[in-house]
Protein backbone atom coordinates (compact mmCIF):
# COMPACT_ATOMS: atom_id res chain seq x y z
CA UNK A 1 0.00 0.00 0.00
CA UNK A 2 2.92 2.50 1.33
CA UNK A 3 4.37 1.79 -2.61
CA UNK A 4 1.22 2.36 -4.43
CA UNK A 5 0.60 5.70 -2.67
CA UNK A 6 3.74 6.81 -3.40
CA UNK A 7 3.56 6.46 -7.31
CA UNK A 8 0.54 8.26 -6.77
CA UNK A 9 0.35 12.51 -6.51
CA UNK A 10 -1.52 14.94 -8.22
CA UNK A 11 -4.26 12.66 -8.63
CA UNK A 12 -4.60 12.53 -5.03
CA UNK A 13 -4.19 15.98 -4.74
CA UNK A 14 -7.03 16.44 -7.35
CA UNK A 15 -9.25 14.19 -4.86
CA UNK A 16 -7.88 16.38 -2.07
CA UNK A 17 -9.16 19.67 -3.84
CA UNK A 18 -12.49 17.98 -5.50
CA UNK A 19 -13.65 15.75 -2.15
CA UNK A 20 -14.88 19.14 0.28
CA UNK A 21 -17.48 21.23 0.15
CA UNK A 22 -19.13 19.32 -3.04
CA UNK A 23 -18.69 16.47 -1.18
CA UNK A 24 -19.36 17.00 2.36
CA UNK A 25 -22.30 19.83 1.64
CA UNK A 26 -23.65 19.61 -1.76
CA UNK A 27 -23.91 16.04 -2.15
CA UNK A 28 -25.29 15.70 1.77
CA UNK A 29 -27.88 18.00 1.08
CA UNK A 30 -28.62 16.86 -2.23
CA UNK A 31 -29.11 13.64 -0.70
CA UNK A 32 -31.47 15.28 2.00
CA UNK A 33 -33.90 17.53 -0.33
CA UNK A 34 -34.02 15.34 -3.97
CA UNK A 35 -33.46 11.55 -2.02
CA UNK A 36 -31.26 9.89 -5.12
CA UNK A 37 -33.27 12.04 -7.88
CA UNK A 38 -30.08 14.31 -8.55
CA UNK A 39 -28.00 10.66 -9.38
CA UNK A 40 -28.27 11.86 -13.04
CA UNK A 41 -26.63 15.05 -12.33
CA UNK A 42 -23.80 13.51 -10.67
CA UNK A 43 -23.14 10.97 -13.18
CA UNK A 44 -23.61 13.73 -16.46
CA UNK A 45 -21.90 16.16 -14.69
CA UNK A 46 -18.80 13.43 -14.66
CA UNK A 47 -18.65 11.88 -17.69
CA UNK A 48 -18.84 15.55 -19.41
CA UNK A 49 -16.40 17.72 -17.34
CA UNK A 50 -14.21 14.46 -17.40
CA UNK A 51 -11.85 15.17 -20.58
CA UNK A 52 -11.50 18.83 -19.92
CA UNK A 53 -9.97 17.28 -15.79
CA UNK A 54 -7.92 14.92 -17.62
CA UNK A 55 -6.68 17.01 -20.51
CA UNK A 56 -4.60 19.26 -17.64
CA UNK A 57 -1.57 16.46 -16.42
CA UNK A 58 -1.95 15.14 -19.94
CA UNK A 59 -0.76 17.95 -21.05
CA UNK A 60 1.58 18.90 -18.68
CA UNK A 61 3.00 15.28 -19.10
CA UNK A 62 2.97 15.47 -22.77
CA UNK A 63 4.55 19.24 -22.84
CA UNK A 64 6.41 19.91 -19.70
CA UNK A 65 4.37 23.35 -19.23
CA UNK A 66 1.29 23.81 -17.20
CA UNK A 67 -2.04 24.94 -18.78
CA UNK A 68 -1.21 28.87 -18.10
CA UNK A 69 2.01 28.07 -20.35
CA UNK A 70 -0.55 26.54 -23.28
CA UNK A 71 -2.56 29.66 -22.74
CA UNK A 72 -0.64 31.75 -22.95
CA UNK A 73 0.55 30.59 -26.70
CA UNK A 74 -2.87 30.62 -27.51
CA UNK A 75 -2.74 34.27 -27.06
CA UNK A 76 -2.23 36.59 -24.40
CA UNK A 77 -5.78 38.06 -24.37
CA UNK A 78 -6.90 34.37 -23.73
CA UNK A 79 -4.35 34.16 -20.37
CA UNK A 80 -5.76 37.46 -19.13
CA UNK A 81 -9.31 36.71 -19.21
CA UNK A 82 -8.05 33.66 -17.09
CA UNK A 83 -6.09 36.19 -15.04
CA UNK A 84 -9.13 38.09 -14.28
CA UNK A 85 -11.49 35.10 -13.62
CA UNK A 86 -8.92 33.29 -11.06
CA UNK A 87 -8.56 37.11 -9.41
CA UNK A 88 -12.20 37.34 -8.56
CA UNK A 89 -13.23 33.74 -8.02
CA UNK A 90 -10.32 33.02 -5.42
CA UNK A 91 -11.37 34.90 -2.53
CA UNK A 92 -14.72 33.86 -2.84
CA UNK A 93 -13.67 29.87 -3.39
CA UNK A 94 -11.26 29.80 -0.49
CA UNK A 95 -13.66 31.64 1.88
CA UNK A 96 -16.51 29.13 1.02
CA UNK A 97 -13.92 26.22 1.66
CA UNK A 98 -12.60 27.76 4.84
CA UNK A 99 -16.03 28.76 6.71
CA UNK A 100 -16.79 24.86 6.52
CA UNK A 101 -13.89 24.13 7.75
CA UNK A 102 -14.53 26.50 10.64
CA UNK A 103 -17.70 25.64 11.27
CA UNK A 104 -16.27 21.88 11.94
CA UNK A 105 -13.89 23.24 14.05
CA UNK A 106 -16.41 25.35 15.98
CA UNK A 107 -18.39 22.34 16.58
CA UNK A 108 -15.79 20.43 17.87
CA UNK A 109 -13.59 21.88 19.90
CA UNK A 110 -15.78 25.19 20.39
CA UNK A 111 -13.31 27.76 22.23
CA UNK A 112 -13.82 30.48 19.45
CA UNK A 113 -16.25 31.11 16.47
CA UNK A 114 -16.18 30.64 13.12
CA UNK A 115 -14.16 33.74 11.87
CA UNK A 116 -11.80 33.44 14.78
CA UNK A 117 -10.90 29.60 13.95
CA UNK A 118 -11.23 31.10 9.83
CA UNK A 119 -8.33 32.94 10.98
CA UNK A 120 -6.42 30.39 12.94
CA UNK A 121 -7.24 27.42 9.76
CA UNK A 122 -5.71 29.92 7.34
CA UNK A 123 -2.85 31.45 9.29
CA UNK A 124 -1.96 27.05 10.21
CA UNK A 125 -2.26 26.55 6.25
CA UNK A 126 0.71 29.23 5.93
CA UNK A 127 3.03 27.87 7.89
CA UNK A 128 2.63 24.42 6.50
CA UNK A 129 3.21 25.56 2.94
CA UNK A 130 6.22 27.67 4.13
CA UNK A 131 7.88 24.73 5.70
CA UNK A 132 6.66 21.31 4.19
CA UNK A 133 5.52 23.23 0.62
CA UNK A 134 4.87 20.90 -2.07
CA UNK A 135 6.27 17.76 -0.63
CA UNK A 136 4.66 17.71 2.42
CA UNK A 137 1.19 18.21 0.80
CA UNK A 138 1.45 15.74 -1.33
CA UNK A 139 2.64 13.06 1.37
CA UNK A 140 -0.18 14.07 3.69
CA UNK A 141 -2.96 14.11 1.38
CA UNK A 142 -2.45 10.34 0.46
CA UNK A 143 -3.52 9.32 3.84
CA UNK A 144 -6.06 11.71 4.46
CA UNK A 145 -8.16 10.49 1.43
CA UNK A 146 -7.46 6.74 2.46
CA UNK A 147 -8.63 8.16 5.77
CA UNK A 148 -12.01 9.39 4.65
CA UNK A 149 -12.77 6.99 2.15
CA UNK A 150 -12.46 4.45 4.61
CA UNK A 151 -14.60 6.07 7.05
CA UNK A 152 -17.48 6.79 4.53
CA UNK A 153 -17.63 3.30 3.38
CA UNK A 154 -17.79 2.05 6.41
CA UNK A 155 -20.57 4.34 7.26
CA UNK A 156 -22.90 4.79 4.08
CA UNK A 157 -22.60 0.24 4.48
CA UNK A 158 -24.15 0.46 7.81
CA UNK A 159 -26.87 3.00 6.89
CA UNK A 160 -27.79 0.31 4.28
CA UNK A 161 -27.71 -2.23 6.70
CA UNK A 162 -29.80 -0.01 9.15
CA UNK A 163 -32.50 1.18 6.56
CA UNK A 164 -35.91 -0.77 6.78
CA UNK A 165 -37.58 2.20 4.53
CA UNK A 166 -38.43 2.18 0.68
CA UNK A 167 -36.35 4.79 -1.00
CA UNK A 168 -38.14 5.92 -5.03
CA UNK A 169 -35.25 6.21 -7.14
CA UNK A 170 -37.01 8.24 -10.12
CA UNK A 171 -34.94 10.85 -10.88
CA UNK A 172 -35.97 14.57 -10.71
CA UNK A 173 -35.13 17.81 -12.92
CA UNK A 174 -35.74 20.33 -10.28
CA UNK A 175 -37.92 23.54 -11.12
CA UNK A 176 -38.59 27.04 -9.64
CA UNK A 177 -35.60 29.57 -8.81
CA UNK A 178 -34.25 27.58 -5.53
CA UNK A 179 -34.49 24.19 -6.91
CA UNK A 180 -32.56 25.14 -10.21
CA UNK A 181 -30.07 27.24 -8.54
CA UNK A 182 -29.29 24.23 -6.31
CA UNK A 183 -28.80 22.35 -9.76
CA UNK A 184 -26.56 24.55 -11.17
CA UNK A 185 -24.60 25.09 -7.91
CA UNK A 186 -24.00 21.19 -7.38
CA UNK A 187 -23.04 20.97 -11.16
CA UNK A 188 -20.68 23.80 -10.64
CA UNK A 189 -18.60 21.79 -8.12
CA UNK A 190 -19.41 18.06 -8.73
CA UNK A 191 -16.35 16.86 -8.97
CA UNK A 192 -15.24 20.34 -8.43
CA UNK A 193 -15.11 23.50 -10.49
CA UNK A 194 -13.01 23.28 -14.19
CA UNK A 195 -10.17 25.61 -13.26
CA UNK A 196 -8.78 23.08 -10.86
CA UNK A 197 -8.00 21.68 -14.11
CA UNK A 198 -4.97 24.10 -14.18
CA UNK A 199 -3.80 23.26 -10.55
CA UNK A 200 -3.60 19.59 -11.70
CA UNK A 201 -1.27 20.56 -14.39
CA UNK A 202 0.94 22.59 -11.89
CA UNK A 203 1.09 20.18 -9.67
CA UNK A 204 2.17 17.32 -12.18
CA UNK A 205 5.18 19.77 -13.02
CA UNK A 206 6.27 20.09 -8.87
CA UNK A 207 5.58 16.24 -8.75
CA UNK A 208 8.46 16.16 -11.75
CA UNK A 209 10.61 18.19 -9.79
CA UNK A 210 10.44 16.87 -6.26
CA UNK A 211 10.72 12.99 -7.65
CA UNK A 212 13.53 13.78 -10.04
CA UNK A 213 11.29 11.80 -12.77
CA UNK A 214 9.84 12.19 -16.29
CA UNK A 215 6.07 11.57 -15.99
CA UNK A 216 5.07 9.85 -18.87
CA UNK A 217 1.45 11.03 -20.08
CA UNK A 218 -0.06 7.24 -19.44
CA UNK A 219 1.38 7.43 -16.16
CA UNK A 220 -0.30 11.36 -15.66
CA UNK A 221 -3.54 9.91 -16.94
CA UNK A 222 -3.58 6.40 -14.77
CA UNK A 223 -2.84 8.85 -11.40
CA UNK A 224 -5.30 11.57 -12.49
CA UNK A 225 -7.93 8.79 -12.81
CA UNK A 226 -7.28 7.38 -9.93
CA UNK A 227 -8.48 10.60 -7.90
CA UNK A 228 -11.40 11.03 -10.40
CA UNK A 229 -12.95 8.01 -10.12
CA UNK A 230 -12.78 8.10 -6.03
CA UNK A 231 -14.06 11.71 -6.14
CA UNK A 232 -17.38 10.49 -7.90
CA UNK A 233 -17.56 7.18 -5.78
CA UNK A 234 -17.48 9.13 -2.61
CA UNK A 235 -20.04 11.93 -4.17
CA UNK A 236 -22.42 8.99 -4.54
CA UNK A 237 -21.75 7.68 -0.84
CA UNK A 238 -22.79 11.21 0.38
CA UNK A 239 -25.69 11.06 -1.33
CA UNK A 240 -26.82 8.12 -0.12
CA UNK A 241 -26.07 9.47 3.41
CA UNK A 242 -27.80 12.26 2.93
CA UNK A 243 -30.85 10.07 1.25
CA UNK A 244 -31.30 7.48 3.98
CA UNK A 245 -30.92 9.79 7.35
CA UNK A 246 -32.45 12.66 6.49
CA UNK A 247 -34.96 12.70 3.44
CA UNK A 248 -38.69 12.91 4.66
CA UNK A 249 -37.45 13.20 7.81
CA UNK A 250 -38.67 17.30 7.83
CA UNK A 251 -35.06 18.10 9.12
CA UNK A 252 -33.14 20.49 6.53
CA UNK A 253 -29.64 21.81 6.65
CA UNK A 254 -28.69 25.03 8.22
CA UNK A 255 -26.60 27.64 6.59
CA UNK A 256 -24.57 28.49 9.73
CA UNK A 257 -21.62 27.21 9.11
CA UNK A 258 -21.19 25.47 12.84
CA UNK A 259 -24.67 24.64 12.96
CA UNK A 260 -24.18 22.27 9.54
CA UNK A 261 -21.34 20.81 10.91
CA UNK A 262 -23.30 19.48 13.96
CA UNK A 263 -25.74 17.68 11.16
CA UNK A 264 -22.91 16.73 9.08
CA UNK A 265 -21.06 14.49 11.80
CA UNK A 266 -24.67 13.94 12.87
CA UNK A 267 -25.23 12.04 10.63
CA UNK A 268 -22.58 9.74 10.15
CA UNK A 269 -22.89 9.06 14.14
CA UNK A 270 -26.28 7.83 13.95
CA UNK A 271 -25.28 5.15 11.64
CA UNK A 272 -21.81 3.87 13.13
CA UNK A 273 -22.81 4.96 16.76
CA UNK A 274 -22.09 7.90 19.40
CA UNK A 275 -18.51 6.10 20.36
CA UNK A 276 -17.40 6.48 17.01
CA UNK A 277 -18.04 10.60 17.15
CA UNK A 278 -14.27 11.64 17.92
CA UNK A 279 -13.31 9.74 14.72
CA UNK A 280 -15.86 10.87 12.58
CA UNK A 281 -15.34 14.29 13.63
CA UNK A 282 -12.00 14.44 13.00
CA UNK A 283 -12.00 12.73 9.77
CA UNK A 284 -14.12 15.47 8.37
CA UNK A 285 -12.36 18.45 9.67
CA UNK A 286 -9.03 16.85 8.22
CA UNK A 287 -10.83 16.13 4.55
CA UNK A 288 -12.02 19.94 4.84
CA UNK A 289 -8.91 21.10 6.13
CA UNK A 290 -7.02 19.26 3.09
CA UNK A 291 -9.19 21.15 1.41
CA UNK A 292 -8.72 24.19 2.67
CA UNK A 293 -5.11 24.02 2.04
CA UNK A 294 -5.13 22.55 -1.31
CA UNK A 295 -6.86 25.70 -2.50
CA UNK A 296 -4.62 27.86 -0.92
CA UNK A 297 -1.14 26.41 -2.29
CA UNK A 298 -2.68 26.24 -5.70
CA UNK A 299 -3.94 29.24 -6.33
CA UNK A 300 -1.34 31.44 -5.54
CA UNK A 301 0.75 29.20 -7.90
CA UNK A 302 -1.40 29.89 -11.12
CA UNK A 303 -1.61 33.55 -9.88
CA UNK A 304 1.94 33.61 -9.81
CA UNK A 305 2.44 31.71 -13.03
CA UNK A 306 0.28 33.87 -14.60
CA UNK A 307 1.52 37.30 -13.66
CA UNK A 308 4.68 36.24 -14.80
CA UNK A 309 3.90 35.54 -18.16
CA UNK A 310 1.22 38.29 -18.09
CA UNK A 311 3.73 41.10 -16.87
CA UNK A 312 7.43 39.51 -17.48
CA UNK A 313 9.56 41.36 -15.09
CA UNK A 314 7.48 44.32 -14.92
CA UNK A 315 5.27 43.09 -11.67
CA UNK A 316 7.00 41.03 -9.49
CA UNK A 317 3.85 39.23 -7.44
CA UNK A 318 5.32 35.95 -6.31
CA UNK A 319 3.55 33.07 -4.55
CA UNK A 320 4.11 34.64 -1.14
CA UNK A 321 2.96 37.39 -1.95
CA UNK A 322 -0.32 35.63 -3.14
CA UNK A 323 -0.55 33.27 -0.50
CA UNK A 324 -0.68 36.32 2.35
CA UNK A 325 -3.29 38.76 -0.23
CA UNK A 326 -5.44 35.47 -0.40
CA UNK A 327 -5.57 34.69 3.23
CA UNK A 328 -6.34 38.32 3.90
CA UNK A 329 -9.04 38.77 1.22
CA UNK A 330 -10.36 35.36 2.76
CA UNK A 331 -10.72 36.50 6.13
CA UNK A 332 -12.38 39.87 4.97
CA UNK A 333 -15.18 38.03 2.71
CA UNK A 334 -15.94 35.49 5.64
CA UNK A 335 -16.12 39.04 8.11
CA UNK A 336 -19.28 39.68 6.50
CA UNK A 337 -20.68 36.56 5.30
CA UNK A 338 -19.17 34.10 8.24
CA UNK A 339 -23.05 33.44 9.38
CA UNK A 340 -24.23 32.36 5.87
CA UNK A 341 -22.09 29.78 4.89
CA UNK A 342 -24.89 28.86 2.53
CA UNK A 343 -24.87 31.98 0.10
CA UNK A 344 -20.89 31.87 0.26
CA UNK A 345 -21.00 28.56 -0.83
CA UNK A 346 -23.42 29.20 -3.76
CA UNK A 347 -21.75 31.82 -4.98
CA UNK A 348 -18.49 30.23 -5.25
CA UNK A 349 -20.20 27.21 -7.08
CA UNK A 350 -22.41 29.52 -9.40
CA UNK A 351 -19.51 31.19 -10.25
CA UNK A 352 -17.57 28.26 -11.11
CA UNK A 353 -20.40 26.21 -13.18
CA UNK A 354 -20.90 30.20 -15.45
CA UNK A 355 -16.84 29.93 -15.74
CA UNK A 356 -17.07 25.97 -16.89
CA UNK A 357 -17.28 26.39 -20.61
CA UNK A 358 -14.68 28.91 -21.21
CA UNK A 359 -11.84 26.61 -19.73
CA UNK A 360 -13.70 23.38 -21.49
CA UNK A 361 -13.41 25.34 -24.70
CA UNK A 362 -9.44 26.45 -24.04
CA UNK A 363 -8.31 22.68 -22.80
CA UNK A 364 -9.92 21.18 -25.84
CA UNK A 365 -8.34 23.62 -28.24
CA UNK A 366 -5.22 23.47 -26.35
CA UNK A 367 -4.74 19.50 -26.00
CA UNK A 368 -5.76 19.18 -29.74
CA UNK A 369 -3.90 21.81 -31.24
CA UNK A 370 -0.12 21.82 -32.39
CA UNK A 371 0.76 22.72 -28.99
CA UNK A 372 0.50 19.16 -28.16
CA UNK A 373 2.53 16.12 -29.95
CA UNK A 374 0.03 14.45 -32.04
CA UNK A 375 0.89 11.38 -29.95
CA UNK A 376 0.07 12.45 -26.68
CA UNK A 377 -3.67 13.77 -28.38
CA UNK A 378 -6.75 12.50 -27.03
CA UNK A 379 -8.59 9.79 -29.32
CA UNK A 380 -11.44 10.21 -31.33
CA UNK A 381 -13.85 8.91 -28.88
CA UNK A 382 -12.29 10.99 -25.88
CA UNK A 383 -12.66 14.25 -28.81
CA UNK A 384 -16.24 13.36 -29.29
CA UNK A 385 -17.28 13.21 -25.47
CA UNK A 386 -15.42 16.46 -25.12
CA UNK A 387 -17.15 18.49 -27.92
CA UNK A 388 -20.52 16.85 -26.18
CA UNK A 389 -19.33 18.20 -22.74
CA UNK A 390 -18.65 21.90 -24.10
CA UNK A 391 -22.24 21.46 -25.46
CA UNK A 392 -23.79 19.97 -22.47
CA UNK A 393 -22.27 23.08 -20.44
CA UNK A 394 -23.06 26.18 -22.91
CA UNK A 395 -26.62 24.64 -22.54
CA UNK A 396 -26.93 24.30 -18.88
CA UNK A 397 -25.41 27.56 -18.55
CA UNK A 398 -27.61 29.42 -21.14
CA UNK A 399 -30.78 27.72 -19.20
CA UNK A 400 -29.84 28.72 -15.89
CA UNK A 401 -29.34 32.49 -16.89
CA UNK A 402 -32.96 32.22 -19.24
CA UNK A 403 -34.35 30.95 -15.94
CA UNK A 404 -32.77 33.73 -13.54
CA UNK A 405 -34.19 35.97 -15.62
CA UNK A 406 -37.98 34.47 -16.59
CA UNK A 407 -38.26 34.28 -12.39
CA UNK A 408 -37.24 38.12 -12.12
CA UNK A 409 -39.71 39.16 -14.25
Amino acid sequence: MKKILKSLGPGLLFAGAAVGVSHLVQSTRAGADFGFGLLWVLFLAAIFKYPFFQFGPRYAAATGETLLEGYHKLGKGILAISYIISFFTMFIIQAAITVVTAGLATNIFGSFDILTWSAIITIISILILLVGKYKLLDGFMKYVILLLTICTLIAVTVALFKNDHTFSYHQIIPNGAVEITFLIAFLGWMPTSLDISIWQSIWSIEKEKISHQKITPKQAIFDFNIGYIGTILLAVCFIILGALVMNNTGQSFSSKGSVFAGQLIELYTQNLGDLTYVFIAVAALTTMFSTTITALDASPRSMTIANKLLFNTKLKLNYWFWIIFLGIGTYIILKYFSDNMGLLVKIGTVLSFLTAPFYAVLNYILITGKHTPKEHQPSIYLKVLSICGIIFLIVFSAWYLLSLFKFSL
